[in-house]
């Protein structure tokens, strides 16, 4: 089962690293992204670095469960929250469907996490 946490947790990873560096870093269409959703770059920067810091979470929680359980607690919530910023936005389900399928992983990897602590 730590099998399955590690390779999870480390595909979360690499997935929330790449998309934090971009909000962090204020990219032309990540800018676009949190205007069009209402946020500002600081406040979308500041999502970004949620993301990075749930991403590093996640790897060192490996050895240590109770910052990989926040962690992937953390992510779960960030991304349903995402979700419903889609949503709200009536955006077609393409839009909302990363944001969902990255909370459903952050809660597996928080259920295997939890399991094998």
């Amino acid at each position: 089962m730590f099998i399955a946490t590690l390779v999870l947790s480390a595909l979360l990873a690499v997935a929330f690293v790449g998309a934090g560096a971009s909000k962090v870093a204020g990219t032309k269409a990540m800018v676009e992204a949190a205007e069009s959703h209402g946020f500002t770059k600081g406040h979308y920067q500041v999502i970004g670095l949620l993301e990075v810091a749930g991403a590093a979470g996640l790897v060192i929680g490996l050895w240590w469960a109770p910052l990989g359980i926040a962690a992937a607690v953390g992510l779960t919530l960030l991304m349903i929250g995402a979700v419903v910023v889609h949503v709200r936005a009536k955006e077609k389900f393409a839009m909302a469907a990363p944001a969902l399928v990255l909370a459903i992983l952050s809660a597996v990897a928080l259920v295997l996490r939890i399991t094998t602590a």
